[in-house]
């Protein structure tokens, strides 16, 4: 009994779900977003449709533990870098943690052609989902390897667009212009985020073959790409805010206002800039926790809206 649950515990941290929670926050986002635009709200689509979402979330971090396994002998797991750590200290799991991981894209493709049929939506809705499946999988696995070619980051700042929309699509059932200029700051974000996750497992990366940002250039690059990214998505708001695009329920002008928590942050993290590991992952742990309480605040500015 002991020997499952403690199975159960390990199988539960290679979920990772302080990240599962950042994505839901996303996809939350697009949904939300759709609504505020005069979209439908359905409880039913947005289950199903974040039902599909977390299969493949869940099951690219179970792949990368996977196919990562040789770089994380080298790293050091913090509370969002370095793997999870699981596969390093117990092999023995690697066979559950690929097989599951190809469990849940199909699982996340059979909802995907299920809500297609059920909604009637068009089939750009399955190949979306597809699509996301696909590079998260790849985003370690051979043959691309994304984060070992050079293109991990830019897979990384897409998801910015591709989460929220996949909770756009679920309620709106498009995705259109207004919903691609509003995820232009959340690709900034995910630029910030890379760069920070990066940070900490900058000399496991480099001896594991990772060709990252932060093992080219290092550190303190990391950090100024941080504060870059911040100021560019508090500068995103400020742009949307004098603009007509968008209904007067969503004021831009609050969630520039309220995009100051994690600029602050990434701000102060450049200025306090440094390349010792311990102190720059103390820095990284404080931006992703600010960014995912900005996060939080805007889901509930726009349910407050919305209801």
């Amino acid at each position: 009994m002991t020997l499952k649950k403690n199975t159960i515990i390990k199988i539960m941290k290679m979920g990772r779900f302080q990240f599962i929670l950042g994505g839901f926050l996303y996809f939350c986002l697009g949904a939300f977003f759709a609504v505020l635009l005069n979209a439908q709200f359905n409880l039913d689509k947005f289950i199903l449709g974040y039902a599909i979402f977390f299969m493949a979330h869940l099951s690219m971090h179970f792949s990368n533990d996977y196919f990562d396994l040789e770089a994380d002998k080298y790293g050091l797991p913090s509370q969002f870098a370095g793997g999870s750590g699981i596969l390093v200290e117990n092999p023995e799991l690697k066979s559950f943690a690929y097989w599951f991981s190809i469990i849940l894209i199909i699982l996340s493709l059979i909802l995907a052609a299920l809500f297609t049929y059920l909604f009637s939506y068009s089939v750009f809705f399955f190949l979306f989902v597809l699509l996301g499946n696909l590079l998260g999988f790849f985003y370690a696995a051979p043959p691309i390897k994304l984060s070992y070619s050079g293109l991990g980051e830019i897979s990384t700042i897409s998801l910015g667009f591709l989460m929220p929309a996949m909770g756009y699509l679920t309620i709106m059932g498009t995705i259109n212009m207004p919903f691609i200029i509003f995820s232009i700051p959340l690709m900034f974000y995910m630029l910030l985020f890379i760069n920070a996750v990066q940070i900490p497992d900058m000399e496991g990366d480099k001896l594991g073959g990772k060709n990252t940002w932060i093992v080219k250039k290092g550190r303190i690059f990391g950090f100024k790409t941080i504060a870059l990214a911040g100021l560019l998505a508090t500068f995103s708001f400020l742009i949307l805010s004098i603009t007509n695009l968008y209904p007067t329920i969503i004021n831009f002008k609050i969630i520039s206002f309220l995009s100051i928590i994690p600029l602050t942050f990434a701000i102060w993290s450049y200025l306090k800039r440094s390349d010792n590991r311990i102190t720059a992952t103390n820095l990284v742990n404080r931006n992703l926790t600010s960014l995912i309480l900005f996060l939080t605040i805007i889901n509930a500015y726009f349910i407050y809206q919305i209801v």
